[in-house]
């Protein structure tokens, strides 16, 4: 009886013991399930991390570069460009010491006025405005076929230069539409709304354009009520052709006016210093840039600040550029001085 009791009493033991090896496996198969799950869900994460990241970036636009592709192309265009210019400006002095005198008329350069115009004009121009526009081409600015004379010959492109309605295809856009197909010397930008607290960003615009369509040595905006002797203009832009980066005008400065109700309010007033005084830049009646700076405002236009005044903006530009400020006189149209090339209306 006492052998019996003592078999009963090792019997759990014997059996502990069999299954304590059993329970260990379930534990390390358990574990390891479980370290697979917790890797998985943390690959997971990380996946949705970086899905989260793209997604911010795609959103925001901070995944991007600054300047697209298109624009690193024409930077090393306007880089490739700048070395061309660089070598013929100095055969071009060397050429001058020698005695040579350029000169952009028909006779002496109908090849290169044919392939490269001289000056490319933009007349600002808006809705209402057709009496302006009648008058300037009764006025200066040939019509029909004398207008693509003045193109061939002179090598001088004009056009006017208006956006569209906010209403698109309405009565404003259908009335310029149908004068642009009798005289033939409109150029519409369909990304711009034409209103007047637009007028800096259609000159910057027109520029950009202007650089991309044209490729000319010289870009000029002039406003629709303003006369310009064309051949006095023609002789002027000669003289700076050894000039790769120029921004001609009547330059000026002038009051900044913080007032909200005064007509040339500037809101932007307080960046511009305690002195409340712009800097100094050409008027907005007339100005002309060459072909580097107006290529520059052509690949930069989405990062150029614009203020309430289109003058104001342009000159900004170009207070950070190594451009030759050209102060003419002859380019003052309000007060038609001696020898003038341009008036008002």
């Amino acid at each position: 009886m006492q052998i019996r009791d003592g078999l009963r009493r090792q019997a759990p033991s014997a059996t502990g013991a069999m299954r304590s090896p059993m329970s260990a496996m379930m534990l390390a198969m358990f574990a390891t399930m479980a370290s697979f799950y917790v890797a998985g869900r943390l690959w997971q994460d990380a996946q949705n991390r970086v899905y989260l990241i793209k997604e911010l970036d795609r959103r925001t636009g901070q995944g991007r570069s600054a300047i697209s592709v298109d624009d690193t192309l024409k930077v090393v265009s306007c880089r490739q460009q700048g070395k061309r210019l660089a070598s013929l400006e100095m055969e071009l002095a060397a050429a001058k010491h020698e005695g040579f005198v350029g000169k952009y008329t028909s006779e002496t350069n109908a090849t290169h006025s044919r392939k490269k115009p001289l000056v490319v004009i933009g007349i600002m121009t808006s809705f209402g405005r057709k009496n302006y526009r009648e008058a300037v081409r009764k006025s200066w600015l040939p019509t029909g076929s004398l207008l693509k004379k003045l193109e061939d010959e002179k090598g001088i492109v004009v056009r006017f230069i208006v956006g569209r309605s906010a209403n698109r295809g309405d009565r404003f856009d259908r009335e310029i539409d149908d004068e642009n197909r009798s005289t033939n010397d409109f150029v519409t930008m369909d990304d711009h709304i034409e209103s007047d607290e637009e007028l800096p960003m259609k000159t910057k615009r027109y520029f950009a354009n202007a650089a991309e369509t044209f490729d000319a040595e010289f870009y000029a905006k002039v406003n629709d009520d303003i006369y310009i002797n064309v051949d006095t203009l023609s002789a002027m832009l000669e003289t700076h052709w050894d000039k790769p980066r120029v921004y001609i005008g009547c330059m000026k400065s002038g009051e900044v006016f913080s007032e909200a109700t005064h007509k040339w309010y500037e809101p932007d007033w307080w960046k511009f210093g305690d002195g409340k005084s712009y800097f100094r830049h050409a008027s907005g009646e007339m100005f002309v840039v060459s072909r580097a700076v107006a290529q520059f405002i052509s690949i930069n236009r989405s990062v150029l600040r614009t203020y309430a005044h289109d003058d104001v903006s342009v000159g900004s530009w170009m207070i950070g550029l190594a451009v030759k400020h050209v102060n003419e006189a002859k380019l003052c149209c309000s007060s038609w001085p001696s020898g003038a090339m341009c008036s008002a209306l």
